[in-house]
C-alpha cells in the first residue's frame, strides 16, 4: 500500500510538472517573474505608474507567484515605498554592480534567482536573453519617435529605435498597448503579427470611484477651480497639441474656462503667445505638481475632457476621463478612437473650429452629456484591471506551450 501511495504521489507531481512546463494551469505551479523595474522604482508618473500598476495587479490577482523587480537604483517616494512593501513583490538590486547591468549583467542575477519569465516594461530587454532558458516579453508603448521624428533629438531617436527594434526581434512575445501600436510594429519593424499580443492598459483604481462631496469641495477650493471647465491633462509639448484647445476655446461658450494640468516644456511659450494673441488669459488656469490623490477629483468636476493629441500609443488620460464619467473629445489619426470608444467625439488635430463645435455640442445638450457619460463608462470596463491582468497572465502562460 505504501508503494502504491508513493506511485500515486509521483504521478500527481509529474502531472503538475507537465502542466507547469506547458502553461496549462495558472494554479498548478508558482511562477517567478522578473521585471525591468527602472521605471517602477524611479518614475512617479507615466511609465512609472504603468509599471507599478501592472505588477501590483498581478500580485493581487495571482498572489501565489513571485514578482521580482530589478533596478539599479530606487527613488525615495511614498508611492514607491508602498509598492515594495507588498509581500510578493521583491526589490532586486545589482549583485555585480550597476555597470551594463540592465543590458547584460542582469542575466547572471536572473539565472541565480531562477526567473522563468522576464518582462521588459518599456521597449527593451537584456541583450542575449534569447540564448538563455528565460522566456522574454517586451511591452512596446508606441513608435512615435519614428512617426514624428521632429519631436526627438537625433541621438535619442536612434537609440530608441535600436533598443525597441532589437527587443522586438529577440523577445519571445511582444505586448502592444493598442492595435495601432501593433500595426506600427508590423509595418516599421517587419515583425510577424502572430508574435504580438494587444493588451490594453487600465488606469489607477482611484479614478474608478466617485469622490465624496466634501473631498471635491476641498479640491475645488485648494486649486481655485472654476464652476464650469474643460479639462486638458498631459505634458505641454507640441505633440499633445494644447494650442488647438486654446484656439477652440475662443469659440466656446464664455461661461466655460480651460484647466490645464501638465509639465511645461519649451512649447509652453508657443501656447502662451496664442493665449495672449486671443485675449484668453482670464479663461485659462494652469496647474502643476498636483498630488496624484487629488487628480481624480479634478477630473470628476470637469464638464468636458479635451485630448487632441497628434499621436499616441494609447491615451491613458482618456481612460481616466471615461471612468470619471466625463464626455471626451479627442483627435483622429492614431489610436485615440480605441481608447475613447464609439460614443466619444473625434475631430482632426488640425481643426480648431471642429473642436470648438464638438465641445459646444456637448455643453449645450444635457441629453448628449448623459448618453456620453453612461455609454463611455460602459465601454471603459473592457480596460478594467482584472480583465487586462488576466489577459497578461494568459500571455505569460501561453509562452510555455509554444
Amino acid at each position: 500500500m505504501k508503494a502504491e501511495s508513493e506511485t500515486q504521489t509521483q504521478k500527481a507531481e509529474s502531472t503538475e510538472l507537465d502542466q507547469s512546463s506547458f502553461g496549462l494551469s495558472a494554479l498548478s505551479f508558482k511562477l517567478k517573474i522578473g521585471f525591468d523595474g527602472k521605471r517602477a522604482a524611479n518614475n512617479l508618473t507615466g511609465l512609472g505608474n504603468y509599471s507599478r500598476s501592472l505588477i501590483e495587479q498581478l500580485a493581487l490577482q495571482f498572489p501565489d507567484n513571485q514578482y521580482l523587480v530589478y533596478t539599479p537604483k530606487v527613488k525615495a517616494a511614498k508611492q514607491i515605498d508602498a509598492f515594495f512593501e507588498q509581500p510578493n513583490i521583491e526589490l532586486k538590486l545589482p549583485k555585480t554592480g550597476p555597470f551594463l547591468w540592465r543590458s547584460l549583467n542582469i542575466l547572471k542575477d536572473l539565472n541565480q534567482d531562477a526567473v522563468q519569465i522576464f518582462h521588459g516594461l518599456s521597449h527593451e530587454i537584456p541583450l542575449a536573453i534569447q540564448h538563455t532558458h528565460i522566456k522574454s516579453v517586451v511591452t512596446i508603448h508606441d513608435l512615435i519617435f519614428l512617426r514624428f521624428p521632429q519631436y526627438y533629438k537625433f541621438i535619442d531617436r536612434k537609440l530608441y529605435e535600436w533598443k525597441s527594434r532589437s527587443a522586438c526581434e529577440r523577445a519571445d512575445q511582444i505586448i502592444a498597448i493598442s492595435e495601432k501600436t501593433k500595426a506600427d510594429i508590423v509595418e516599421l519593424y517587419g515583425i510577424n503579427p502572430a508574435k504580438i499580443t494587444v493588451i490594453y492598459q487600465s488606469c489607477d483604481d482611484s479614478f474608478k470611484s466617485p469622490f465624496a462631496k466634501e473631498n471635491l469641495s476641498r479640491i475645488k477650493a485648494t486649486y481655485k477651480l472654476p464652476d464650469k471647465f474643460i479639462l486638458s491633462v498631459g505634458t505641454i509639448e507640441a505633440r499633445k497639441n494644447l494650442k488647438l484647445v486654446v484656439q477652440a476655446l475662443k469659440e466656446v461658450n464664455e461661461a466655460y474656462k480651460l484647466v490645464v494640468i501638465g509639465k511645461r516644456t519649451p512649447y509652453f511659450k508657443t501656447v502662451e503667445q496664442e493665449i495672449e494673441q486671443l485675449g484668453l488669459k482670464n479663461r485659462i488656469l494652469f496647474l502643476q505638481n498636483i498630488p496624484f490623490a487629488d487628480l481624480p477629483g479634478i477630473y470628476q468636476m470637469a464638464d468636458v475632457f479635451a485630448y487632441p493629441s497628434f499621436y499616441e500609443g494609447f491615451g491613458i488620460p482618456i481612460i481616466e476621463a471615461l471612468y470619471s464619467a466625463i464626455p471626451v473629445v479627442a483627435a483622429t489619426g492614431s489610436c485615440l478612437e480605441e481608447a475613447g470608444g464609439p460614443n466619444s467625439l473625434y475631430v482632426s488635430p488640425n481643426d480648431a473650429g471642429a473642436l470648438a463645435k464638438a465641445i459646444n455640442r456637448i455643453i449645450e445638450s444635457p441629453q448628449l452629456q448623459k448618453e456620453m457619460k453612461e455609454k463611455g463608462l460602459e465601454f471603459v470596463q473592457k480596460f478594467n484591471s482584472p480583465v487586462v491582468t488576466q489577459q497578461l497572465m494568459d500571455c505569460y502562460l501561453n509562452m510555455f506551450s509554444q
